[in-house]
């Protein structure tokens, strides 16, 4: 292996660098038993974050409209209390919020497909302590999703 190698492997990650070693990761989801791509596959994160982006953006402008006249207690008070509501009722009803709708998203249970209320609460806790949400296993699924026993897919 050259330098170019090295450096190349080292740039595009671990998984790139085993993959060329010959290692087989299979796709995303494969695990799970997930298509690989289209309706029912894993949702990417891009998608992701732009779903929270919007749930976001929508709760601040609740926040600020209906219930503070102040942006910042708005940002820093109201906005993640209607997010946590917000993602609590949508997700444990129809298994997805205005934003994961509009980037279409769902979150399904691995075992039974619909997501209960009880796995919905734990989910949401642990995306609010941001940290399990940003740990992701080799399926692209994060510590809250693996924990509680769901997955975000496509639509």
């Amino acid at each position: 292996m050259d330098n170019r190698q090295a450096v190349g492997s080292w740039l595009s990650g671990p998984r790139a660098a085993m993959e060329d070693a010959g290692a087989d990761f299979g796709y995303r989801g494969e695990q799970l038993g997930l298509p690989e791509q289209g309706p029912g596959s894993i949702a990417r994160p891009g998608r992701r974050l732009g779903a929270l982006a919007v749930d976001w953006g929508l709760c601040l402008l609740i926040a600020y409209g209906l219930i503070t006249d102040s942006y910042n207690s708005a940002a820093q008070v109201w906005a993640p209390v209607i997010l946590f509501a917000l993602i609590l009722l949508t997700v444990g009803t129809v298994g997805f919020t205005p934003g994961k709708r509009l980037f279409g998203l769902r979150v399904v249970a691995l075992d039974t497909g619909r997501v209960n209320p009880l796995r919905v609460l734990l989910r949401t806790v642990l995306l609010f302590l941001a940290l399990p949400a940003l740990i992701w296993d080799r399926d692209g699924r994060g510590l809250h999703d693996r924990l509680a026993g769901t997955v975000e897919v496509r639509v």
